[in-house]
């Protein structure tokens, strides 16, 4: 959705699409014979040097397509690679399978510059991210000697655990080593494809033909792995300072009907220049957005005033911040507004032992005008 006019305004110049399902799997098998040779082909070294344009991320757990667990993990790549100027091309879910996280990481790598996994790295079973990475790249799995000494180092004894013992052969020990066993190329730096993104964890971020980087599904482990790769990515960026793309927001009472004719003409002028211009309606609300998205920061500044008055609407921060509701919300919770006084007075008189937190000298009352919540002492 996130340039449909831009699409639009080039629908009529575009071949007829093939309209045949294809699966993945078949798809990636036929796309095999005729891909361009140069990007199957490439090396695990070239792949590890090139200039990173395209991202992909990989999320493989039985859990999350079972709805037991909610992916957050690609949204936040996608907001990572957003700040960074990399283009989230794709994002895809799969199960706890074998065959499927072949199929999956061998097209990825093919064809995008920089992906990541998420899940299926622990100790059970089940976990198999690794075993089946290995497969896909005909290597073998090998206990990581200094991922070990930093798992021995850094990581904590369960309190279930009170006996377990890193020199005792144990099957605890047995499952805690499976995620330590990682894909190895033994003709390739070890220090190219294991990596310790953060300092004080020992979990390793293995990367596999140079470009698939295997993470955890813990959005805690993710997160703070994916940020401590950071360094690593800013000089194979199109832009090494890493000032990423910008986006403007622009909130519109109009209709999408009602706007179409003008997004569409400005879309097809602007996309030149490398801008892409969304249209987005919000179900049930009164305003709806347009976007400008592009990497020149000041040719996007450049159109604002031209959109606001063709669309008939105004800039914001942040999507639905001039939404009437918000605004009343706002409005409630000002320091000297009625409603909060009266919650204020009503907590003091019901509830005793809140006074000393919502009377008028109590640390809540005065920290609400000031904006902040402080934790209770």
């Amino acid at each position: 959705m996130f340039s449909r006019l831009s699409q639009v305004a080039r629908h009529f110049s575009r071949p007829l699409p093939n309209y045949a399902h294809n699966s993945a799997a078949s798809r990636s098998a036929a796309i095999g014979g005729i891909m361009t040779s140069s990007r199957v082909n490439a090396s695990a070294e070239e792949r590890n040097s090139r200039t990173i344009h395209t991202a992909a991320c990989l999320i493989i757990g039985d859990e999350v397509l079972g709805g037991k667990t909610v992916d957050t993990n690609s949204a936040y790549m996608a907001k990572f690679c957003f700040k960074l100027g990399m283009a989230m091309k794709r994002v895809e879910v799969i199960a706890d399978d074998e065959d499927e996280i072949i199929e999956a990481v061998r097209r990825m790598s093919n064809n995008y510059d920089f992906v990541v996994t998420s899940g299926g790295i622990g100790p059970t079973h089940d976990d198999i991210t690794y075993q089946s990475i290995a497969k896909a790249f005909s290597l073998p799995l090998k206990l990581h000697e200094e991922a070990y000494v930093r798992m021995k180092k850094f990581s904590k004894p369960h309190p279930n655990q009170p006996n377990f013992s890193w020199d005792v052969d144990s099957p605890a020990r047995k499952a805690k080593l499976r995620m330590i066993e990682l894909p190895t190329d033994s003709s390739r730096d070890d220090a190219k494809q294991v990596l310790f993104p953060v300092e004080d964890l020992w979990v390793p971020v293995a990367c596999i033909n140079g470009n698939v980087h295997i993470l955890p599904g813990v959005p805690r482990l993710f997160e703070k792995l994916l940020e401590g790769m950071k360094p690593l990515l800013l000089p194979r960026l199109t832009d090494p300072d890493g000032k990423g793309i910008h986006r403007i927001l622009i909130s519109t009472p109009q209709p999408e009907s009602e706007v179409a004719p003008y997004l569409t003409e400005l879309a097809a002028r602007v996309e030149p220049k490398g801008v892409k211009v969304g249209s987005y309606p919000r179900w049930g609300m009164k305003r709806n957005t347009v976007t400008l998205v592009g990497r020149d920061q000041e040719f996007l500044e450049s159109l604002v005033a031209e959109v606001e008055k063709n669309v008939d609407g105004r800039r914001v921060l942040v999507e639905g911040e001039d939404d009437e509701k918000v605004k009343e919300a706002k409005e409630c919770v000002t320091p000297n507004s009625t409603i909060l006084k009266s919650l204020t007075t009503c907590l003091v008189r019901e509830l005793p032992l809140a006074r000393g937190f919502f009377s008028p000298n109590g640390a809540y009352f005065v920290n609400m005008s000031s904006g902040t919540w402080p934790e209770p002492k």
